[in-house]
């Protein structure tokens, strides 16, 4: 994969995105609000609210899907185990748990957004609510 990352900026940019964080069966990235920000630019993956209960979403959120029951919506993420998938909820517990979830079922670019969106309004950007 070394010519992939030397490809150009852009991928070397994403492979830099995050902390790695291992899982047993794969692994996933937490991000900052400040790297999601930075990927929200240039927006090429779903963001899924998995916080329960519903308490508001991100901008630009592209579904909600309980953290505990997102094996039982794969249909609803990309078919595509390599594409990259955001996830966040209210402070970072659950989108971590979820990001496992489908590390172990084969994901290999989850990302979850490390403060969730408590993180996000503390840094003064919108939420938006029900």
């Amino acid at each position: 994969m070394t010519a992939c990352a030397e490809s150009g900026e852009q991928t070397e940019a994403a492979s830099e995105v995050g902390q790695t964080v291992a899982v047993a069966g794969g692994a996933y990235k937490d991000v900052t609000v400040p790297e999601l920000q930075a990927m929200l630019s240039h927006k090429d993956f779903p963001l899924i609210n998995v916080h329960i209960p519903f308490q508001g979403d991100l901008p630009d959120t592209d579904a909600s899907i309980p953290f505990n029951e997102i094996e039982q919506h794969l249909d609803r993420l990309p078919a595509d185990k390599n594409a990259k998938i955001v996830l966040y909820c209210r402070t970072g517990r659950m989108s971590t748990e979820a990001a496992a979830s489908l590390a172990k079922l084969g994901y290999t670019a989850v990302y979850s957004l490390t403060g969730g969106f408590t993180a996000w309004g503390d840094a003064g950007l919108p939420l938006e609510s029900m």
